[in-house]
């Protein structure tokens, strides 16, 4: 019970980004086709396809931070000792979470003490507060994911790759094991 509770709360974030990546896709469709078919659109169509995205955006951006996705310039580091390499992804790290720390104090008290419960979306008519609570939720879900992941890798060593080069590593592990990677060329 306890593991399907963890692995319902680890995969959260992939489903729900799914269902908002469907979603607005599904509405953007909706609208052309009505626009150009029947000289129609959805008069809520546009803006909650808008605030899906927005949230597709940030939930996204969480889910990368769990998978290890993000950018990170690490090519210097094969110069270097193991150890500055260490150092500097702990240092980076913690300039993250200071980053997102400053960020979950003023969006918290953007959308909680400054936010006017009476300021609604155009046509939805929901209070625009309940659609900017994606930048608390999502600044503070990847400040514990990046938590997460510097437990992971250096007090339970685990080595946390980006899935973009496990998949390149994939690839060529395939290709080496059927003969079918690149030809050289023949002059």
């Amino acid at each position: 019970m306890k593991t399907l509770l963890f692995k319902i709360i680890d995969n959260l974030e992939g489903i729900i980004c799914q269902l908002l990546l469907v979603s607005f896709v599904i509405l953007l469709f909706a609208q052309i086709v009505l626009r150009n078919l029947f000289s129609y659109s959805l008069p809520w169509g546009d803006e909650l396809a808008t605030y899906a995205f927005v949230w597709f955006a940030y939930l996204g951006a969480v889910y990368a931070t769990k998978m290890s996705a993000h950018n990170r310039v690490t090519f210097q580091f094969k110069f270097l000792p193991r150890w500055v390499e260490t150092f500097c992804a702990v240092l980076t790290d913690l300039i993250w979470i200071g980053f997102n720390a400053v960020f979950i104090y003023l969006s918290y008290d953007f959308v909680f003490n400054k936010m006017n419960l009476f300021w609604k979306s155009q046509t939805l008519g929901i209070p625009m507060k309940y659609f900017y609570l994606i930048l608390p939720i999502a600044f503070i879900a990847m400040t514990l994911r990046i938590l997460q992941n510097n437990y992971l890798k250096f007090v339970k060593k685990v080595d946390l790759a980006d899935p973009e080069s496990q998949e390149v590593e994939k690839f060529k592990h395939h290709d080496d094991a059927t003969g079918d990677g690149p030809k050289p060329r023949e002059q």
